[in-house]
């Protein structure tokens, strides 16, 4: 069969290229749709702040009867290719039929618009900032993904390793089952480094109390994710945009900021109840019942996920883990959560995975990250 691919130049085509995974994905149990509404502003310019330093371009693949049959985003973000002295190109948004010719034709036009703008290695996917979907799954192909994950067929990793490109990064994903009820040492445990450390947590009684902390935890974000793989300083306008997508999904009892003698934050950690059931039932649209599925989740739900941890390096190997663990517990048994899912984290990132190490917990799925050099 002959393809052809075009480049994504109206709405029309940029909302195909968001459905896409949803027709692709239609009989499997495993596959968590986004929601469209979200795809769409955070690939539009005029909707994501990424652009005040990212340029992309969307390609659709179409077999010859015009049926779409995969698609890819190229990205280049210039700030972290600066902080990085590197010429990186990524690919993200990226999904295909099991067809050789198909996923060659959507490489090689994005590798060929990444070297026409300077480039000399393509990697990915990755999306334009460190909290966009990452990877290929490669484990956990029977186990439900995350609301922030990506599901894919086991096919992908073979094809895009047929194209030249070789591993990056991995990242891998927990489920913790939580003790019922929490052993009263976790709790001592913190209130001894409460008292050693001269820290306190920081009383939130509604999300408008939750404003003045919001600044704080963002220059901690940016000070302490700095260093990971792939990550970009938050401007302002992206900062906005993710106060924007996550604070109306928050129950403040699955949020801890931890602050020193000086009102200073110097750790805090963020869950949100799982998604990944609720978006199944909505299908990737939040009218007309969609919204219903998603507010029966946040009220309801035996399964959260992990969202943001981050911990001064001052203040790290310091016991402030026991106390952002400390008050996310209480809404555990509040609520009696029987599972805690870690979203995807860097496999090298021990500081995070050794949160889980005292309790019952498995390494259920791996996602990837692959680099080619372009020539």
């Amino acid at each position: 069969m002959k393809y052809s691919i075009k480049e994504v130049s109206t709405r029309k085509e940029l909302k195909n290229f968001v459905k896409f995974p949803n027709k692709l994905y239609k009989d499997s149990k495993f596959y968590v749709p986004q929601l469209e509404s979200a795809d769409l502003d955070a690939l539009t310019k005029e909707k994501n702040h990424a652009f005040e330093y990212c340029d992309a371009k969307y390609w659709l693949a179409y077999d010859e009867n015009g049926k779409i049959v995969g698609r890819i985003a190229g990205i280049i973000n210039h700030q972290y290719n600066k902080k990085t002295g590197t010429n990186y190109a990524r690919f993200g948004w990226v999904d295909f039929i099991d067809d050789k010719e198909v996923v060659k034709l959507l490489f090689d036009t994005a590798e060929k618009w990444a070297k026409d703008n300077g480039m000399q290695q393509i990697c990915g996917p990755v999306g334009f900032l460190e909290f966009d979907a990452s990877g290929v799954l490669v484990e956990g192909f029977d186990e439900l993904p995350t609301a922030y994950g990506k599901y894919n067929h086991p096919y992908y990793e073979p094809r895009i390793l047929e194209l030249g490109f070789t591993k990056e990064i991995d990242w891998v994903e927990y489920r913790i089952t939580t003790p019922c009820p929490i052993p009263e040492k976790y709790y001592r445990i913190a209130q001894i480094v409460e008292k050693r450390e001269n820290l306190r947590v920081a009383t939130i009684k509604n999300k408008r109390e939750l404003k003045k902390y919001i600044g704080g935890v963002f220059d901690l974000i940016n000070k302490v994710y700095d260093k990971l793989h792939g990550y970009s300083q938050l401007s302002q306008g992206q900062i906005d945009d993710l106060i924007a997508q996550f604070v109306p999904q928050l129950n403040l009892d699955f949020v801890s900021i931890i602050l020193n003698s000086d009102d200073k934050i110097v750790g805090f950690g963020v869950c949100l109840p799982s998604m990944s059931k609720a978006l199944q039932k909505a299908k990737g649209k939040l009218f007309p019942f969609g919204f219903i599925h998603i507010l029966r989740a946040l009220k309801k739900n035996d399964t959260i996920d992990t969202l943001l941890i981050g911990i001064d390096p001052d203040y790290q190997q310091k016991g402030v883990n026991a106390m952002i663990f400390r008050e996310i517990a209480k809404g555990i048994e509040k609520y009696n959560v029987k599972y805690v899912e870690s979203t995807r984290e860097l496999e090298d990132n021990f500081s995070v995975q050794n949160l889980w190490n005292k309790f019952d917990h498995r390494l259920h799925k791996r996602a990837r990250s692959y680099i080619k050099e372009i020539k």
